[in-house]
């Protein structure tokens, strides 16, 4: 930057110096921009996501488990299902916070969504970051594998280890305790980054997975028993990555 500026300065028009200018700092805006997180959740209606409930299709009278109350994107647990970003993405980090709005139980957040319910005739080729509680933070390889350090202390033995239905496709977190007491919020943070997948639960790093099978895919959040909202959603395109 310094040396751009000196070269400037030199040139002999003032007015070429102001168009060379204009031109660096456009440069440095367009960089930043790309760098800029964005919602994907407007905290209106779900505009940019669309859902796969498997029952609804043979039961349409099934409520839907998927609504915004009070700006709160809100997972009702049943029938369950997943909501779906329409953008496919690529090299960004996931924020959003959530919290279990009664009873504690099971959902989940997928990155490198793609093909519908491959497993169990529900859910979607991905690789799930974990927020049951007290397990918030564990991958679940579902059609798409993932490896981690100490895989056999994690994912148990190696003969068993699969990404359908009947092998381990769990592979434990880093940690205990990092997540809130019910009730209360906590933040979630994924970055995925070529072929690794990185989870922080409230500012602490739980997970981090590399060699995995995908790269790209939709986001998608889960419908899996129990109230969940969520609120806060944002993507951002990580710096130097390509769209």
């Amino acid at each position: 930057m310094k040396y751009y500026v000196h070269l400037v300065m030199r040139l002999p028009d003032v007015y070429t110096r102001i168009k060379y200018c204009l031109i660096f700092f456009l440069l440095i805006s367009c960089s930043i921009q790309g760098q800029v997180r964005k919602a994907i959740f407007n905290g209106k209606n779900l505009k940019g996501w669309h859902m796969d409930v498997p029952d609804r299709d043979t039961h349409p009278e099934l409520r839907i488990p998927f609504v915004v109350r009070n700006g709160m994107l809100v997972s009702l647990g049943t029938p369950e299902g997943h909501l779906i970003t329409n953008k496919i993405y690529s090299d960004y980090t996931l924020t959003l916070e959530y919290r279990f709005a009664g009873e504690t139980g099971n959902c989940g957040v997928l990155v490198h969504a793609s093909t519908p319910r491959i497993l169990y005739k529900m859910f979607p080729k991905s690789i799930e970051a974990q927020l049951m509680h007290t397990n918030a933070g564990d991958f679940w390889c579902i059609g798409e594998d993932i490896s981690v350090p100490d895989m056999d202390k994690r994912r148990g033995p190696k003969e068993n280890w699969g990404v359908t239905e009947g092998m381990e496709r769990r592979v434990l977190n880093l940690t205990d305790g990092s997540e809130n007491p019910p009730g209360k919020w906590n933040s979630m943070k994924i970055r995925c980054s070529g072929d690794t997948v990185t989870v922080w639960i409230n500012d602490e790093m739980v997970n981090h997975g590399f060699n995995c099978t995908a790269s790209r895919g939709q986001i998608a959040l889960q419908a899996e028993g129990a109230e969940v909202e969520f609120r806060n959603i944002f993507v951002q395109k990580l710096p130097g990555r390509r769209r």
